[in-house]
């Protein structure tokens, strides 16, 4: 890989701080970046970035060097530029094979030929396939059940007086959701949570643990497929699930190998569990921690109405979301980004929460406002890799801050923000516990308990 200039105090670059002591260059005051105290509030260090070094050749914790980009206008560009591969063998080194890129494990669990690493046109072939099972009347269809599998989750705390919203409500929320969408049975679906569980944790769990889980997962996904396509009725049936639907593609002309329906079903659950967590993780902690938007969202709900709910959502995803950093892109040729030359194989990341908060698109983006109109903002991503289960995860957040909102309407912090922890991990940004307290009350139906346990 060709090594990008490093500057120098004697560069008359635009990377020089203004204000900076004569003779200092924007390295000499650079923040550090992926330390505790970053991962806690990581937006001055964005701050400083988008304005000395919105494309920075950065080391990240892996070791692996990457290009950091981190204003709106670059970040829009890169995550549209076709130049910009997903398949990690355009990458200049081997640090994917060496597991230091991507989803640990996935590449021994032959996992590989799923969305987040494909380009055109075999990712134009798989979207397509899988792209019905999101539309907006499936997933409007799905309504109640997020609803129902909400309240039950609830309904396990309420009389306690206190959760940790985490691991009692966020987490086990879309594992059951996208579980029950995939065609998971219910009595195999904590097995599922036990190994998204290892998934989240970045390094908190046993050495090895996250791919020991991928290759379970895959272990139990080749086996489901091959029991449903042997039981696969001639016909669809109303609402068939997605697993079914992927095997019916396969075996009717589509040219979707078993393996690329394994990874399909794979990073459907690994993408679309973590970034909902995270969306009502950190949904909820913005709420508690600003107390007037919280109130004017519960006045909104109480109500009867909606459009605060769902500015509100987009106001989340923006202002603290789920997804720190886009997946990873490797250049496939000679690019500008921002005024800087990117070289044929360099990886690039897109840093979406700095995007996110970039002043130079949206009006104090520091400010939390759940009634933000002009908000096109990049949570879930732009161009052909937007996030193909956005909908799935905006009904889902919007159903569990609402019911929560309204069904414990004094829920409080039980803790000091200052002593919460926020899980590692360089593309996904959310809390590690997030515990609360409020007045108990009784569930809000006859307990519908299935037997699966929280985690």
């Amino acid at each position: 890989m060709t090594q990008p200039h490093q500057p120098t105090p004697d560069d008359p670059t635009p990377e020089d701080p203004a204000g900076a002591p004569a003779g200092a260059s924007a390295e000499d005051t650079a923040p550090e970046l992926f330390t505790w105290e970053f991962a806690a509030d990581p937006y001055p260090a964005y701050a400083w970035l988008r304005e000395h070094a919105p494309v920075r050749w950065t080391k990240l914790p892996s070791g692996v060097d990457a290009w950091l980009v981190t204003r709106y206008a670059d970040a829009k560009q890169a995550l549209a530029d076709q130049r910009l591969s997903k398949n990690p063998a355009h990458h200049a080194e081997t640090a994917h094979a060496k597991g230091k890129t991507g989803i640990p494990g996935e590449r021994k669990a032959d996992l590989m030929t799923h969305l987040l690493n494909i380009d055109p046109p075999d990712h134009t072939r798989l979207r397509r396939l899988v792209s019905k099972a999101f539309t907006p009347r499936r997933v409007a269809e799905f309504a109640d059940r997020v609803q129902e599998l909400t309240d039950d989750l609830i309904d396990r705390f309420a009389e306690k007086g206190s959760a940790d919203l985490i691991h009692e409500f966020a987490f086990p929320l879309p594992i059951y959701a996208i579980c029950d969408l995939l065609g998971v049975p219910r009595e195999d679906q904590d097995d599922f949570r036990d190994w998204a569980g290892m998934m989240i944790r970045h390094g908190g769990g046993p050495r090895g643990g996250v791919a020991r889980s991928v290759k379970k997962m895959r272990g139990y996904l080749a086996d489901l497929i091959h029991r449903k396509r042997q039981a696969l009725p001639a016909e669809p049936e109303p609402g068939e699930d997605l697993i079914s639907a992927l095997i019916r593609a396969s075996d009717h002309g589509e040219h979707l190998t078993e393996n690329e329906a394994a990874a399909m079903a794979f990073i459907l659950l690994f993408a679309g569990f973590e970034t909902t967590v995270n969306l009502i993780g950190n949904g909820t902690y913005a709420l508690l921690t600003h107390p007037g938007e919280r109130r004017r969202l519960q006045l909104s709900l109480a109500a009867g109405e909606t459009g605060l709910l769902q500015t509100g959502v987009e106001e989340l995803l923006r202002y603290d979301g789920p997804v720190e950093l886009a997946t990873w892109r490797y250049a496939t040729g000679p690019l500008t980004i921002g005024g800087q030359d990117i070289a044929a194989g360099d990886p690039v990341l897109v840093v979406l929460a700095a995007a996110d908060r970039d002043p130079e698109r949206f009006a104090d983006p520091d400010l939390l406002d759940l009634g933000r109109r002009d908000n096109q903002h990049l949570g879930y991503g732009h161009g052909i890799h937007y996030c193909l289960g956005a909908p799935l995860a905006r009904l889902e957040g919007q159903t569990a801050l609402a019911t929560l909102l309204t069904r414990l309407p004094d829920l409080r912090l039980a803790a000091d923000p200052a002593e919460l922890r926020w899980r590692g991990g360089l593309i996904m940004r959310g809390l590690r516990t997030l515990p609360v307290e409020f007045t108990p009350v009784g569930p809000s139906r006859e307990s519908a308990h299935d037997g699966r346990s929280t985690m």
